[in-house]
């Protein structure tokens, strides 16, 4: 038999909740055309739906598409399931701190304002992760190989991006995560100088 690499068997550890995913929203399917539910005549009302018009947080992650599930069941999973908003950039940070796509750091300014002023947004939780082809892109090299380099250059950037958010809003908590291909995470920087909102869940670590 052929040699497996590891990013295959990355890939079949995420199968589980891929495929869990697939296979509920074919039940849902199929439980709607086996009803007959009139979907312009009733309301369903969201199981998961939010309490409140606040939110526990703005949450930053990246446009890889081999992530976009694992960043979402890591924060359903650690009970922020409709209590944060989310603005998505290639690079994370990266779009961020960098000066190579203005445009895209404006964007985030203006969804942190607006995040502040209609939702109560009082921390920003960003999730870079590794391997990231923004960051070869930007830099010219492939960190991917390189994990020592690839965490210096992610805490760099991502501390790079904290500053700027506690220099632009000082009241806002900032939370930096580096995530693997399989959805481990590990806290970039140390905690901010803020106070955390009261009650507020803790940061997601750790393996989710």
């Amino acid at each position: 038999m052929p040699e497996q690499s590891a990013e295959s068997s990355v890939v079949r550890r995420g199968f589980g909740r891929r495929r869990f995913l697939e296979l509920a929203g074919t039940a849902s399917a199929a439980a709607v055309i086996t009803t007959g539910l009139n979907m312009g005549l009733m309301k369903v009302p969201s199981l998961f739906a939010a309490g409140g018009h606040d939110t526990e947080a703005l949450v930053l992650s990246c446009m890889d598409f081999r992530l976009v599930n694992e960043t979402a069941f890591l924060f359903n999973e650690h009970g922020l399931t409709n209590k944060y908003d989310q603005i998505i950039l290639a690079g994370a940070t990266l779009g961020v701190a960098t000066d190579k796509y203005p445009a895209w750091a404006e964007t985030f300014w203006n969804h942190l304002d607006l995040a502040i002023k209609l939702h109560g947004v009082k921390r920003v939780i960003a999730v870079d992760h590794r391997d990231c082809g923004a960051y070869k892109l930007v830099y010219g090299k492939d960190f991917g190989k390189l994990p020592e380099e690839e965490t210096q250059i992610h805490t760099k950037v991502m501390t790079d991006f904290r500053d700027q958010v506690k220099k632009k809003q000082p009241n806002v908590e900032v939370e930096l995560l580096l995530m693997w291909l399989d959805g481990h995470v590990q806290p970039i920087g140390g905690a901010s100088t803020a106070a955390s909102p009261a009650a507020a869940p803790a940061a997601p670590s750790g393996r989710h």
